[in-house]
């Protein structure tokens, strides 16, 4: 078997994942660990992405599947197809190492965190440093969301906080070291866990159809006693922010259900419940701001009106 299997999933991003499959491959060639295979899991694209990936690289292991399954379903889909779940440890890769397609591998960087990974038996998930497609830094650990987020998010906080622990960030002095730091959890861009932590912890949950599935998956294997890394030597380039950044109600949606989803799972009764109050306060903030602003076309501004409306009453009904 495999030292390393490396899963990526598509949806629609040829061009970039045809890029993000370049780069990685050029750091397999002699950087990377001496097995390893590479998974594409297509989530029903439209844009012939399986049909490029398999001429670009007819040794990727391809799963196109009929239809979208979310980014943990189709990774859960890719760990299946390894083995997981159906094979015994000792026919099961080493570590597996999720990917996304807008990436850009740096040279060493996969090596980096499978030697960092391998070297510390207590390590079960690690992340690489993250940097913009033009260069600047950018954010790949976190700690795990608290009530002071959800302040920031809604409320006015002075400018010095947004990049401090309050609002969940590291020091940048610690990325900029060769040393590996203790984080809560890395951004789902860059994940390579031990094989032994999969078959633990079982996979993303899939009730996460879209945002804070790395999240989650990162506090249950927090929860079963493992220790979590960023590794800031292995470097990638995240091209996230290339696209428009205009709002769209759907994925207001799906991030607020999602993260409703992970304080109930994760909090106490008593701190969830403080968590869909302020969710409450903080998109009635939303809403009467919104209704003041001419600014959007009025088909725009009434679809962004309902997609707060609808996570406010997702807030009032727990489980939602």
């Amino acid at each position: 078997m495999p030292d390393l299997a490396v899963i990526v999933v598509t949806w629609n991003v040829r061009e970039l994942a045809l890029n993000a499959l370049n780069s990685l491959y050029a750091d397999l060639d002699g950087h990377g660990p001496a097995q390893t295979q590479v998974y594409v899991v297509d989530n029903a694209s439209s844009d012939e992405t399986v049909s490029a990936v398999a001429s670009a690289f007819p040794q990727v292991h391809l799963i196109a599947s009929d239809h979208n399954l979310g980014f943990g379903g189709a990774n859960n889909l890719a760990l299946r197809a390894i083995g997981f779940g159906s094979q015994p440890s000792d026919q099961l890769p080493r570590a597996v190492y999720l990917l996304n397609p807008d990436t850009l591998t740096q040279p060493g960087a996969t090596c980096m965190l499978f030697d960092a990974l391998m070297r510390e038996p207590c390590l079960g998930l690690v992340g690489a440093r993250l940097d913009y497609g033009d260069g600047r830094f950018q954010h790949s650990s976190f700690r795990f969301p608290g009530l002071q987020q959800l302040w920031v998010e809604f409320f006015p906080t002075p400018g010095r906080l947004y990049e401090s622990s309050f609002n969940g960030r590291y020091p940048r002095h610690l990325y900029d070291s060769a040393q590996s730091f203790a984080i809560d959890f890395p951004l789902g861009a860059t994940m390579m866990l031990r094989r032994e932590v999969i078959e633990q912890t079982g996979g993303f949950d899939e009730g996460y159809f879209m945002y804070c599935e790395e999240i989650d998956w990162a506090w249950r294997i927090h929860d079963a006693g493992w220790e979590v890394k960023c590794v800031p030597a292995a470097r990638v380039t995240h091209l996230e922010g290339q696209s428009t950044g205009q709002v769209r109600p759907q994925s207001v949606i799906n991030l607020w259900r999602s993260r409703l989803r992970l304080y109930d799972q994760h909090y106490p009764a008593w701190k969830a419940g403080i968590a869909r109050w302020m969710i409450r306060l903080g998109m009635e903030r939303r809403l009467r701001a919104l209704r003041q602003d001419n600014a959007l076309p009025a088909d725009q501004r009434a679809a962004l009106l309902a997609a707060y409306a609808e996570v406010q009453g997702m807030a009032r009904r727990r489980g939602a």
